[in-house]
């Protein structure tokens, strides 16, 4: 985890001033005619984005100039603690929407630097009176931890290191956690994980976290802990499976989402399902053409074993849902055809709650962390149609395939009163401000924001 990027208000912090083009150019305005001078002899424009440091007469840095309106995205502060050298900094009164400045400086400021040196000189942020320090600070802990695991590459993120990760984190929050393992999976009727798992040398498990007060509502997340996905015996071409470490993407959302719901405090009884699996090839690996049975009875046939994903959620739905949860979201990397209709920073979600759902939307908007809700288009429920099994886990033709995934997966859930659907990517491909090129965190922010205001 990157070094720890806030500090408390500081009267020795160096002033962030944000500044637009007419500042810059403007004989009386919020620059000095020196600055303004310095400005141009810089060529900074006072663009959104650009930085400039403003030295002071001993070569100092006196004040730091940031090209920002109040239009811009205030996010995009993030830049800033990716560029600024060392020092203690803190934002002027013309930065707005602050908690989220604040936030974004956070992001922006990660780095994974697990395996190499770390960077001792990162620059650090005052935080502004008046802010929630502790919010600000949950929200940067939980992205950077679900950063974090999804970088760690799977020989040191495997099956064991992600239960340990949630027993870590359930002992810090006093949260009651039970595994079932290997073949105790089959024991207490959960196939489909068993058989994704078996053929790694690590065995599969469904990892069980429970917290809160059992008289409160009911909240029960579930991920896909799939630490590396081989495709198995429908074995990947090199090239997709290069990154194929963050297919537990969605395992590692929810733990986050998890922690902070549970460093909140929020008045729910939370439950987290992580099956847990390498999805590797041996000669016991599950093949196309099986037909798997499932915790919830029905049969299902294997078109493709780089389909494992919703194999695994199949059952983990099934246990969660058996307890009539209020609320039920499931989380995962799960298809490339998500990406395809909407890029890898837009995450689709699906849900038959509109109520929910516009919560979900307005949250979204409101803490700038990107959501697009999509049909559950039950017509479509024909294309998952098998011969010989009550369903085939994948469509038939290559069309909708993350809106028949989802399909699939609604089959397993009839009880809870809403459940919602996650199909992320957990990786930005592009750096922004607030995020550098790896393991992301997509939808969290939102989701505890309309699950804290709904509960």
């Amino acid at each position: 985890m990157s070094t720890q990027p806030f500090v408390k208000s500081s009267a020795k912090a160096v002033s962030i001033k944000a500044v637009t083009k007419n500042d810059v150019t403007a004989k009386s305005g919020i620059l000095t005619a020196t600055q303004r001078k310095w400005a141009a002899a810089n060529g900074f424009e006072g663009k959104s984005g650009e930085v400039l440091i403003v030295p002071s007469d001993k070569g100092e840095i006196e004040q730091v100039l940031f090209g920002y309106s109040a239009s811009d995205n205030p996010m995009q502060v993030g830049a800033l603690a990716a560029k600024l050298p060392k020092g203690v900094y803190a934002l002027d009164e013309g930065f707005t929407e602050r908690h989220l400045a604040c936030v974004g400086w956070g992001l922006g400021g990660y780095s994974f630097a697990r395996y190499r040196k770390s960077n001792s000189g990162q620059p650090k942020l005052a935080l502004p009176k008046g802010i929630d320090a502790a919010a600000v600070q949950r929200e940067v802990d939980a992205s950077y931890l679900a950063r974090d695991l999804i970088n760690t590459p799977a020989n040191d993120m495997g099956p064991d290191q992600l239960e340990a990760e949630i027993r870590k984190i359930g002992k810090a929050n006093k949260a009651s956690v039970s595994v079932t393992k290997g073949d105790a999976l089959l024991k207490k009727n959960f196939p489909m994980i068993h058989a994704v798992g078996r053929a790694s040398v690590e065995a599969p498990r469904l990892i069980d976290l429970k917290w809160g007060n059992a008289k409160h509502p009911k909240v029960t997340l579930v991920g896909k802990g799939v630490i590396f996905d081989s495709g198995g015996l429908n074995i990947k071409p090199g090239n997709s499976m290069a990154l194929m470490k963050k297919d537990m993407g969605g395992a590692a959302n929810t733990i986050a989402l998890a922690k902070m719901i549970m460093e909140a405090n929020l008045p729910v009884r939370l439950r987290l399902l992580v099956p847990a699996v390498e999805n590797a090839i041996s000669g016991n690996a599950f093949r196309p053409g099986d037909i798997l049975p499932s915790r919830k009875g029905i049969s299902v046939e294997i078109g493709n074993t780089d389909a494992e994903g919703r194999l695994i959620l199949g059952d983990a739905l099934a246990l969660g849902d058996e307890e009539k949860p209020d609320l039920m979201i499931d989380m995962a990397t799960l298809t490339g055809a998500a990406r395809v209709a909407l890029g890898p920073d837009l995450p689709p979600y699906y849900t038959d709650d509109d109520t929910f759902a516009a919560e979900i939307d307005d949250a979204s908007q409101a803490v700038l962390d990107p959501l697009w809700r999509m049909p559950l288009w039950d017509p479509y429920q024909k294309m998952l149609a098998s011969k010989v099994a009550d369903v085939n886990h994948i469509s038939t033709g290559g069309f909708a395939g993350s809106i028949t995934a989802a399909l699939f997966l609604s089959r397993f859930v009839e009880n809870a009163k809403t459940w919602v659907h996650f199909d992320i990517y957990g990786w930005t491909p592009t750096a922004k401000p607030w995020a550098p090129v790896g393991g992301e965190a997509q939808g969290i922010r939102a989701l505890f924001k309309a699950i804290s205001e709904r509960y």
